[in-house]
């Protein structure tokens, strides 16, 4: 996720670091870098003139010229104003006073409505106790109505659809079928063309005025940059939507979507999707977003993602097995599993403080598939093997590596990390931090300062 952007600003920063002293001489040079990195992104040109303008102006302020360190005062500046585009603060969906209340999904064939469809219904189930229902309003796709309804299957959500191909009739029974059944969420799939036409807008817009929804959010595949933009104009100019969605952002090295739509359409973006799973879906924290462009992680959603998956219980027994020298390979394995729960592995990553970096400085990838090859030999070991890995003889090697398709020599790099982790994870228990620091995690509240 920004890989591209996030590098050619660390570049820029570091020119102004490296230099013996800040003027307004290198500051304009520094401000020049950071234009034409927005502009390579993709951002579209008028923001990127604006932001790059209240930059310098601040930069030229006496108190990056005179500070301590006025390479940091001038990240915070950057840190500041890319929340300023981003839109500051967190804005949630609204909520009807009085039940059900009606999501409306609109955006482009091919963004990823359906499937957030079913993202958005899973959330609100998950993190808010609601009680959804899906509506198929997109009656043209051969296989849009299908899609929602394997996908709600996945979620334990009802999804209501008609034979006919009348998308306002759907949506409005939809919403008469979740009064009924006391459903506090109707989430309407609309279909979408492949560019913007007027029967697709005048559908979408027949369908808010018979329904009148609490919330209308377009749907952004983020991957087409500027044309995501100039689609999302449009859009509001006939729907005057709530608010935006990123979808596919995983997928978008540049950013320009991301760092334009706010200021472009003055409408905030409210979720982001980072893959197909169902679990993909984030609020968006403009302020979370603006420090893991500029490489300072996201400490606060990691850790959030951390509290979800925390088992007091599982960890107590887990601290025993390590203190009493007890934890083996299958305690390993199920480690893993909950790494692999907390969501997609690389945007896991990103959200650690300067590991984004070190993996692209590297040339190393991490994400599920890293996984596999230590999974596929720990599965390949008897119980006797997982629980003490020292009988691991060649004869025994041999049989794993076969058994999972891969080599001796990684079953012996696997045994050779395995005996690291387990002396620090040791080490680190033996000093008493490890249930503080998970204590720590769970009750840990809030943002925290700027780092």
């Amino acid at each position: 996720m920004f890989q591209d952007l996030s590098s050619k600003l660390d570049s820029a920063f570091q020119k102004l670091k490296g230099e013996a002293q800040i003027t307004d001489v290198n500051i304009a040079e520094t401000v020049r870098e950071i234009r034409r990195a927005l502009l390579d992104a993709d951002v579209n040109y008028d923001v990127a003139k604006e932001f790059t303008n209240k930059v310098k102006e601040r930069a030229m302020g006496e108190d990056v010229l005179t500070a301590v360190n006025p390479g940091q005062q001038f990240t915070k500046i950057v840190h500041d104003e890319l929340t300023d585009i981003l839109g500051q603060e967190r804005v949630d969906i609204s909520v009807a006073h009085t039940p059900p209340t009606v999501i409306l999904i609109a955006g482009l064939q091919g963004s990823g409505k359906t499937t957030f469809s079913a993202k958005l219904a899973r959330y609100l189930k998950q993190e808010n106790n609601r009680n959804p229902i899906l509506a198929a309003a997109d009656v043209y796709r051969p296989a849009a109505i299908d899609q929602l309804k394997t996908l709600a299957n996945q979620i334990d959500v009802p999804v209501y659809s008609i034979d006919q191909k009348d998308a306002v009739r759907a949506a409005k029974e939809a919403v008469s079928m979740a009064k009924s059944l006391a459903l506090d969420t109707v989430i309407i799939d609309t279909a979408g063309r492949m560019h913007v036409d007027e029967k697709m807008m005048n559908e979408v817009a027949e369908i808010k005025e018979a329904v009148e929804p609490h919330e209308t959010l377009f749907i952004v595949d983020s991957m087409t940059g500027q044309d995501a933009v100039n689609t999302a104009k449009e859009f509001n100019e006939v729907i005057n939507y709530d608010g935006v969605v990123l979808t596919k952002l995983d997928g978008d090295t540049r950013g320009g979507a991301a760092l334009s739509i706010k200021n472009v359409v003055q409408k905030p973006i409210k979720f982001v999707s980072t893959g197909e799973k169902l679990d993909a879906l984030s609020p968006f924290y403009p302020e979370r977003m603006s420090k893991r462009i500029l490489g300072m992680g996201d400490v606060v959603s990691l850790v959030e993602k951390a509290q979800k998956e925390f088992d007091e219980e599982k960890a107590q027994k887990l601290q025993k097995k390590i203190k009493s020298d007890e934890f083996d390979l299958d305690d390993f394995y199920q480690q893993l599993q909950q790494v692999k729960s907390m969501g997609n592995i690389s945007d896991l990553v990103g959200m650690i403080p300067g590991a984004g970096k070190a993996l692209q400085e590297s040339d190393t990838e991490i994400d599920e598939d890293s996984f596999k090859p230590i999974e596929a030999i720990i599965c390949s070991m008897t119980p006797e093997e997982k629980h003490n890995p020292d009988i691991l003889n060649a004869t025994r090697k041999r049989r794993i590596a076969k058994g999972s398709g891969t080599r001796v020599s990684d079953i012996n790099d696997l045994l050779k990390q395995f005996e690291q982790m387990k002396k620090m994870m040791k080490s680190f228990s033996g000093m008493g931090k490890m249930g503080k620091l998970m204590q720590g995690m769970k009750g840990m509240r809030g943002d925290l300062p700027f780092g």
